[in-house]
């Protein structure tokens, strides 16, 4: 059986797959902090955050959260996911390259006593993400 937490985040995966962006930060103190590790940005508030989880929606509009497993470890919840899409909107500075990623995700979001979301640290590869993208050219290890 699945807490209450865990439910939570899941529901707001399931609400960024259907570009109900509302729906992402619903349960999500409104002083919320959330990190995003690769490119060491805190996001500070719910409307922050918002703007942060629009951007991804726009560089990647079919983009979806699949294969997610959630973790119960009471007031966090630790959730593994591959993000796929193509990149057919900007990536920050960087313009639409038109490939498709495939790219796993690690998310640890601290709950509150009200069942909030208020602090959250997301983790994934940069360097994979821009290879797949066609920014970067992938290093081969000499044999």
């Amino acid at each position: 059986m699945n807490s209450k937490n865990v439910e939570t985040f899941r529901a707001a995966h399931e609400s960024w797959n259907k570009r109900d962006f509302a729906g992402v930060v619903r349960n999500f103190a409104d002083n919320v902090e959330y990190t995003d590790q690769a490119q060491n940005r805190t996001m500070k508030g719910k409307d922050r955050f918002q703007e942060w989880v629009e951007s991804w929606a726009k560089a990647f509009p079919d983009g979806r959260i699949t294969k997610s497993e959630y973790f119960d470890a009471g007031d966090v919840v630790v959730s593994r996911f591959v993000v796929e899409g193509t990149n057919s909107g900007p990536y920050g500075s960087l313009k639409p390259t038109g490939r498709k990623i495939s790219l796993p995700f690690c998310d640890i979001a601290h709950f509150d006593q009200q069942g909030k979301c208020r602090m959250g640290n997301c983790y994934y590869d940069q360097y994979s993400l821009l290879t797949q993208l066609g920014h970067l050219q992938q290093v081969k290890a000499a044999a």
